[in-house]
């Protein structure tokens, strides 16, 4: 096909120039075009002419059949006519595929200006568990991706023509008559271009996007999330979001969303439990095993001879949520204390002597002449939160009632 098979030749030298192994994965390559094109572009005072070799490297890498030729023959195979030709693309319109007209000066195409893309925005549920001990959760998700055939062009030739609906420029203006005399315009994106300004014949257009420019791309994130991380913190993926032509990519957003807890309260670094305690373990003491957010089990016990108040609140140094970015300093661990009392209303003559001898005495007794000179009263059991609801509806009523009262008529005085 060729006359000749190509003699082999130094077929390392691209990737050399990229500064990459010859294993290295197209993401691998990307980054170290971007890393070495920055650097030399002629923009930033760098060499044109490592400018243009660092382009034509991942030009030719970049394509899987040119590097095939390339690993195997080397860079006179392709300037040769093997794998579609040496360097056909402008430098700059690589440059521009990637970071959307350059740095504003020279170059065919880097006049432009691009656009800002949308930021993607993904939430993750997290648990209390995966906060403080740090986690890694995988996400996957699917993108859109500049063409890698056409590198974003749509057509196969690189090429596109204006819309003539929109003379180039996306937008269609419209206008209509609202009445005598009166006309109302309406701007709308063109639907012949959607809103591109541009038009790729059908026989131009890319195979593999099939003119879209873009195509789908699915992607697995790998989300540290960190210790002492909080409740609505954001984890960017910077320039991961979908890319377009012309377009600065935006980023993907992580935006973590705690799971609640079923028995531990967060706040800020410090962390909460509730736990009962018999009447009986109040007055003579307790001990129990408390499982932590990481599994330690820590004994939580009384000293000797506390008496433990209904409410009481007891706290632990060093053992709250740990910081973030500081994860060696931790909060404390609250400890919230209820006392069930017995759930008989009503104890025994014989058992209350039994417990005036060992509770401290009664704060008053009266005498009784004193019960005499007093009116019985009848205590009943109440629930406050019905007791308070009825209230509300009485005085919702009563304020209303006295809205419908009619109003007495004013009486003007006669003037004499």
């Amino acid at each position: 096909m060729f006359g000749r098979v190509p003699r082999k030749s130094n077929s390392t030298k691209y990737y050399e120039i990229l500064g990459v192994s010859k294993n290295a994965s197209q993401d691998e390559l990307k980054k170290a075009y971007k890393k070495a094109a920055i650097k030399n572009h002629p923009d930033k005072g760098g060499d044109p002419e490592k400018f243009k070799e660092v382009s034509q490297a991942y030009d030719v890498l970049s394509d899987p059949e040119k590097r095939e030729i390339y690993d195997q023959y080397g860079e006179d195979a392709l300037k040769e006519g093997m794998g579609g030709g040496g360097p056909s693309h402008n430098p700059f319109d690589i440059f521009e595929s990637f970071f959307g007209g350059g740095f504003g000066g020279s170059g065919s195409s880097r006049g432009r200006r691009k656009k800002q893309g949308e930021d993607v925005v993904h939430s993750l549920k997290v648990s209390l568990e995966d906060l403080y001990n740090g986690a890694s959760k995988k996400l996957s998700l699917s993108r859109d991706v500049l063409c890698s055939k056409c590198r974003g062009k749509g057509s196969k030739s690189g090429a596109t023509g204006k819309c003539y609906g929109c003379q180039g420029t996306g937008m269609k203006v419209t206008t209509r008559q609202i009445g005598l005399g009166m006309i109302q315009q309406m701007q709308h994106i063109c639907p012949e271009c959607r809103g591109s300004g541009e038009m790729i014949s059908d026989r131009d257009k890319c195979p593999h996007c099939k003119g879209n420019k873009v195509t789908q791309e699915k992607k697995v994130l790998e989300v540290n999330v960190e210790k002492g991380m909080q409740h609505g913190q954001k984890i960017v993926f910077e320039g991961q979001a979908d890319e377009a032509p012309d377009t600065v990519t935006g980023d993907i957003v992580i935006i973590l969303q705690l799971k609640e807890h079923p028995k531990f309260k967060r706040k800020f670094d410090d962390l909460y439990v509730e736990h009962s305690l018999s009447l009986t373990e109040a007055l003579c003491g307790f001990q129990f095993a408390l499982t932590h957010l990481d599994g330690r089990q820590l004994l939580i016990k009384s000293d000797p001879g506390e008496v433990i108040k209904p409410g009481q609140y007891k706290a632990i140094n060093d053992e709250g949520m740990p910081n973030h970015l500081r994860p060696f300093i931790k909060g404390k661990l609250y400890i919230h204390f209820n006392v069930d009392f017995p759930d008989s209303g009503f104890i025994s003559p014989e058992k209350c002597r039994a417990l005036e001898t060992i509770l401290p005495a009664r704060t008053s007794r009266l005498t009784d002449m004193e019960v005499d000179d007093c009116e019985e009263t009848t205590m009943h059991d109440v629930n406050m939160e019905e007791e308070m609801r009825r209230k509300q509806q009485q005085q919702y009523r009563e304020a209303y009632d006295e809205d419908d009262e009619p109003s007495m008529p004013r009486v003007q005085c006669a003037q004499q």
